[in-house]
């Protein structure tokens, strides 16, 4: 199943991995593991500072990611940082 969304390799690793989620309406969330994280300037502006902005999308609807997929895997990713944090 494809969600639609292009993302460099970080970002895509940080998805695939449970650090990154994107809800099904378009806002990012980062793991609150990797919140609390200390690890330098890329952790914080790359990744951290995402947390709770809006994805940007292409202007045309057509092209926007599956929000079926996107709620899915939102999911996934939240069951995940729930498992973490029990």
């Amino acid at each position: 199943m494809n969600d639609g969304l292009a993302l460099c390799k970080i970002h895509h690793a940080a998805y695939d991995q449970n650090m990154l989620g994107v809800t099904p309406d378009d806002e990012v969330r980062i793991a609150f593991r990797l919140l609390e994280e200390i690890d330098g300037p890329m952790l914080k502006h790359g990744l951290q500072e995402m947390h709770g902005r809006p994805l940007s999308v292409p202007r045309r609807t057509a092209d926007h990611p599956d929000r079926d997929h996107l709620a899915w895997r939102y999911e996934r990713f939240d069951a995940a940082a729930r498992a973490t944090t029990a």
